[in-house]
């Protein structure tokens, strides 16, 4: 059975790197995605292991990308200001709610997240 996540670009870098808490998340899986996250991984692989990578992962990914709506945009901005003492990107707060609205989990091990509602928070 398949199950639907938002992947946040520390979960992208956390498969690539292959940490093993995050094997079950490469099959079997529904993944979306923002072009902001893909933005991300990118510099991270293009600071870390080269251009060449860089272009594999951005391809490889970007199927998997949706659009971020306005109405996201404002909730997200929103969100972030709620939490402002968890010091929440941007690009977090817009994936984040995305996964809401889809009513999938959000996929992450970045600490802010550790005890929000709808998260799956793997480190």
């Amino acid at each position: 059975m398949m199950v639907s996540y938002f992947f946040d670009s520390y979960a992208f870098f956390e498969i690539i790197k292959g940490n093993p808490h995050y094997s079950k998340f490469s099959i079997y899986v529904s993944l979306i995605t923002t072009k902001m996250n893909l933005m991300e991984l990118y510099y991270w692989l293009l600071r870390r292991i080269g251009k060449v990578s860089a272009e594999k992962y951005y391809e490889k990914f970007l199927p998997y990308c949706i659009e971020i709506s306005d109405d996201v945009i404002k909730k997200a901005c929103e969100f972030r200001l709620k939490n402002k003492n968890k010091e929440l990107s941007y690009i977090d707060c817009i994936g984040y709610i995305i996964a809401l609205e889809k009513e999938i989990k959000f996929l992450t091990g970045d600490e802010g997240f550790r005890d929000l509602d709808n998260v799956e928070f793997v480190k």
